[in-house]
């Protein structure tokens, strides 16, 4: 199981802290959602190979270094998920985007599959899972699952909150996918939710309750 990849940034964890305050407005939560999301997505492509480019500058012709034709794909669970797509995509613009619908089933705490779209060449891709929240991990293990039946070139799964237990489940269930957070909580409570969290990240999102 690799070692997840908690960020420790002071930009990530600045803009973390005011996610967190009751207090932020939705617009304000869903820019700041975009802004993690962006810093976070520079830490998940590190890996992403070069080749050499010739290019030609205003002053002369030099050997730089482009992306070596890797393809990707975000695929943010619904709903909460949407919310760190656009983030994304700004910064992967080629990336094609694919959806999982689930809920949490509030008696047993378990998610309910509703949707599942993914991009017709899912195979030729390398995944990378969006939710901003990181529970019990059954959702993020759902989506996972459904994603390797298309048999993807690999995953990675990317939250900004995580609880512990989340990771363990997630970890368990898919040892050979990389996690990356910006943030590790300290438990679950009796709803399952994240302590301290922020909440019902859809619900601050889209301002609804």
């Amino acid at each position: 199981m690799s070692k997840p990849f908690i960020a420790d940034h002071p930009l990530i964890q600045h803009k973390v802290s005011i996610l967190r305050d009751k207090n932020t407005s939705s617009k304000q939560f869903r820019e700041l959602i975009r802004e993690i999301t962006q810093l976070m997505v520079y830490e998940a492509t590190r890996d992403l190979p070069l080749r050499d480019a010739v290019v030609e500058t205003p002053m002369a012709v030099m050997t730089g270094k482009k992306i070596a034709g890797r393809k990707l794909a975000f695929v943010p669970i619904l709903r909460a998920g949407l919310g760190m797509v656009d983030g994304a995509v700004e910064l992967v613009p080629s990336a094609r985007v694919g959806h999982i619908g689930l809920y949490r089933d509030e008696e047993t705490f378990k998610p309910v599959e509703y949707y599942c779209k993914l991009p017709g060449d899912i195979h030729e891709r390398e995944v990378i899972v969006l939710d901003p929240m990181l529970a019990t991990g059954g959702s993020a293990v759902d989506a996972i699952s459904q994603i390797k039946l298309r048999g993807p070139k690999s995953i990675k799964f990317m939250c900004i909150i995580a609880a512990p237990e989340g990771l363990k489940a997630l970890g368990e269930a898919h040892p050979d996918v990389q996690i990356y957070c910006a943030a590790l909580d300290d438990h679950l409570n009796e709803k399952c939710y994240i302590v301290p969290g922020l909440g019902d990240a859809g619900d601050r999102i889209f301002g609804t309750k």
